[in-house]
């Protein structure tokens, strides 16, 4: 088959998570399985407009916000371009409404719904209000084109969102991320002497980088015996506003900020660190749970969607109420702290990572898009 799929950001973009490498993933193992896979997503400062990778022939245009989804649409029906078979239209808060333009087969593929992430839009006051307000009350509207079209998802979190939405349970396919190992070093370090909690994903307001670090003054006020790490790609803006949090709550000499690092570091902090702190608003799946435990290290985090499906409560982290950074706090404590139980969800975590790897999603999605 010619496949199209139409995502906000593609390899290499500076802004790419997740989502994104989990799309290529996919696509590669498309592009193996014998079909010609074209990905057309936004442009970003210093890319290949055209470009191939992993076999997958990638078109870069459009700004990543609304830019990308017009430009698709004038690419898609003004010009030149193979015959495609199937468009998998990718949903990141905003799809790309292919119900109302594209002709052949469909699939679209989300994450998660975007729901109360709208509140925790970058713009600044009092225009924050705008995206919020629209995307709130737009988000459930923009379901009722894609009644017909087929869903594939990661987590069942997300399909009973899609399904109170009106989405036919028949027509959603939920397909688990794989987990990546390929960045691990063969010889992992060991755990820090001194007691170490890490966040790491993208420094922002829904992915919970503020209650992070309350959550690390909390578990430093009961215990100084404990170091607190942060990774992760962040703004300018955003650094300076945890900064001035960490150096107002005055723990700035207990957390390191590491910024982006590479797969091999990330491996070794998951390794180092005793428990990964993951305050996250909603995730689709929350990879970054199961990387850590790859390596027997438990998280942390908010029994909100995404988080209910990558860690196991009571086995593989411990899941609180949303927003009760005391006892994220509590929790790390007190699992760190039992020589007993830490060692067993050590064991637990490792077990749980094993299911997951993208050999067996990617089968899974393959036969998927030939049974489409």
């Amino acid at each position: 088959m010619n496949i199209l799929i139409l995502s906000w950001r593609g390899p290499g973009h500076p802004h790419a998570g997740g989502a994104e490498s989990a799309t290529h993933e996919h696509a590669k193992a498309w592009a193996k399985g014998g079909h010609a896979v074209t990905l057309f997503t936004s442009y970003f400062s210093g890319a290949e407009k055209n470009q191939t990778i992993d076999d997958v022939e990638i078109i870069r245009s459009g700004d990543t916000v609304l830019g990308v989804q017009v430009a698709a649409f004038f690419w898609y029906l003004f010009a030149k371009h193979k015959k495609f078979d199937l468009v998998v239209d990718q949903f990141h808060g905003i799809p790309f409404f292919t119900p109302l333009y594209v002709n052949c087969r469909k699939l679209a593929y989300i994450h998660e719904t975007a729901k109360e992430i709208w509140k925790y839009n970058p713009w600044p006051k009092p225009f924050n209000l705008i995206p919020f307000f629209l995307g709130t009350k737009l988000e459930p509207f923009i379901f009722r084109f894609y009644r017909n079209i087929f869903f594939m998802t990661v987590s069942d979190s997300t399909k009973n969102d899609l399904i109170a939405w009106k989405i036919p349970k028949k027509n959603i396919k939920v397909i688990q991320n794989g987990v990546s190992i390929s960045g691990m070093p063969k010889k992992l370090p060991t755990k820090e002497k001194k007691k170490t909690a890490l966040y790491l994903g993208a420094i922002s307001k829904d992915k919970g980088i503020f209650d992070a670090i309350l959550a690390f003054n909390e578990i430093n006020r009961k215990d100084d015996d404990w170091q607190f790490w942060v990774a992760g790609k962040s703004s300018e803006d955003m650094n300076n506003k945890i900064k001035s949090l960490i150096n107002s709550l005055e723990i700035k000499n207990k957390i390191k900020l590491l910024g982006f690092v590479s797969d091999k570091k990330k491996f070794e902090l998951f390794a180092k660190s005793h428990v990964l702190i993951n305050p996250s608003v909603r995730e689709g799946w929350g990879l970054v749970n199961i990387e850590a435990n790859s390596v027997g290290t438990p998280v942390v985090g908010y029994k909100v969607p995404g988080m209910c499906d990558s860690v196991k409560d009571g086995n593989t982290g411990i899941l609180v109420n949303f927003g009760d950074y005391r006892n994220l706090a509590t929790s790390a404590i007190k699992l760190v702290g039992d020589k007993n139980l830490y060692p067993k969800f050590q064991v637990q975590c490792k077990k749980w990572a094993q299911k997951f790897s993208w050999e067996k999603s990617a089968k899974a999605s393959l036969e998927l898009i030939e049974n489409i």
